[in-house]
């Protein structure tokens, strides 16, 4: 059972990795924006923060419940799995979609 749950720990983090890497990147491609530039790498740091803080939690919820599992341990390892990237593709998206309108809102401002 223990080597299910620190591989499901690995991977998952690794997942969340990735991804909180990936708004940085679209944080630093916008930030040769003219018009948002200025703030397009705060806001994608700020928000890169708050999706790696939330999903390092969400991840360490699933991980909690593996025990629930203990007789099919690889069934929890796939199951927790799944889990976990269904949630943080999820929560990847509502980052994106708040650098995006964050930024959209900077540049609002900005013109009036």
């Amino acid at each position: 059972m223990m080597v299910f749950l620190l591989s499901f720990i690995g991977l998952a983090l690794a997942a969340l990795a990735v991804l909180t890497r990936m708004i940085l990147l679209i944080g630093s491609m916008q930030r040769d924006c003219p018009e948002t530039g200025a703030a397009a790498q705060l806001v994608a740091v700020t928000v890169a923060t708050g999706f790696c803080a939330i999903g390092a939690g969400g991840v360490l919820l699933i991980a909690a419940a593996f025990p629930i599992l203990a007789q099919a341990p690889v069934m929890a390892f796939f199951v927790g799995l799944g889990l976990a990237v269904l949630c943080l593709g999820l929560g990847f998206s509502h980052a994106v979609n708040t650098l995006r309108l964050t930024l959209y809102r900077s540049k609002v401002l900005a013109d009036s």
